[in-house]
């Protein structure tokens, strides 16, 4: 990835979450085997590898990657859940390892599998728990945990046992009990993986309007939902085998691995079977369809090279009207098998 791109702050912003040359290697699961004088019978995992950019302030900050990319551990090393073999993270200027304390007062933490919650207990039961845990007294405690469960839908449920939730409720407690002290920074992991379509969509709209408030949150999100890391975050970043490979704007991430493109054509006045002479001889792969009136052409091209100005002089020296002209460019999900395709010619390579 480029070192210049990865740590660049071209926002002036603050940094809020800084992390650098992260490595986290976990041991083999057959160590003590390796104690008592035998060989391991697999090697260390190591889960992230030479890892460094910024998070800003008041920024949406989206990293994503297949499973077993690293994402989660990356995460829990944020929120002093899991050491680094070696680097750092710092939070708000404070250290990750040498002063816990303090950085997890700046953190909420809501997990996609959620388990710290008590069963028995209602929604208001459980979130005034963790506030005493706070420290936040009894009268400002319930302020905040009926302002929470109205920002996430569950103010009809405060008092309904938590094990009777679904799972997608059970996601929004996790979201509302990770922001019951106003935390400056939040984390969250697969945020809607669980709700309903029309539930998601509010909670995007929660999540987005988190960094807009007078206080603005700063927000690291991880997701599988790429349409939902496009809406919501400014910058992304790609981890995969524990590296990040990219790190920019998901446009420019788009834009920057994307070898061929598709072009889609809307002409009027002219029949498919004029199209397709007209085209045929100057583009190879096209392909010419009609939709009532209009013909619609698409065909397949290298970025950069001029099979779209030759299709577009014919057109005009036919004397066609052009009604559209539209380009699609690589999705992330196309960038994620590039760069999975990249690892596993790389793993062959080994062999």
């Amino acid at each position: 990835m480029r070192t210049s791109e990865k740590l660049a702050n071209p926002s002036g912003q603050p940094v809020a979450i800084a992390i650098r040359r992260l490595t986290k290697t976990y041991p083999s699961p057959f160590i003590l085997a390796s104690l008592l004088g035998r060989p391991p019978r697999k090697p260390p995992v190591q889960a992230l590898r030479d890892v460094s950019f910024d998070v800003h302030d008041g920024e949406i900050f989206g990293l994503i990657g297949p499973n077993g990319a690293g994402k989660t551990t990356l995460t829990k090393i944020i929120a002093t859940l899991v050491q680094p073999t070696s680097g750092s993270v710092t939070v708000k200027g404070f250290d990750s390892v040498s002063e816990q304390p303090a950085l997890r007062k700046l953190i909420g933490l809501a997990t996609a599998e959620e388990r710290s919650f008590y069963w028995r207990l209602t929604l208001e039961q459980n979130l005034m728990f963790f506030a005493r845990l706070y420290g936040m007294p009894k009268s400002q405690a319930r302020a905040r945990i009926a302002e929470l469960l109205a920002q996430v839908d569950l103010e009809n449920s405060a008092h309904q046992r938590f094990g009777q939730l679904s799972t997608g409720n059970k996601q929004r407690m996790a979201i509302a009990r990770a922001l019951l002290n106003k935390p400056p920074i939040l984390l969250l992991d697969e945020p809607t993986r669980s709700l309903d379509p029309l539930a998601a969509v509010r909670m995007r709209s929660f999540i987005g309007s988190l960094a807009l408030g007078d206080s603005p949150v700063t927000v690291l999100l991880t997701s599988h939902n790429l349409n939902e890391i496009e809406e919501l975050c400014g910058r992304i970043a790609i981890i995969s085998h524990g590296c990040i490979r990219e790190l920019d704007t998901p446009d420019r991430i788009r834009t920057l691995h994307k070898a061929r493109e598709r072009v889609r054509l809307v002409l009027d006045g002219i029949s498919r079977e004029s199209a397709v002479r007209m085209l045929a001889p100057k583009l190879s792969e096209v392909e010419v369809s009609e939709d009532g009136s209009k013909t619609i052409v698409t065909f397949a091209r290298e970025v950069d090279d001029d099979r779209l100005d030759r299709g577009l002089r014919a057109v005009l020296e036919n004397h066609t009207r052009v009604i559209s002209c539209e380009t699609e460019r690589a999705s992330l999900l196309e960038v994620l098998e590039a760069f999975e395709r990249e690892e596993a010619v790389k793993g062959n390579a080994k062999l």
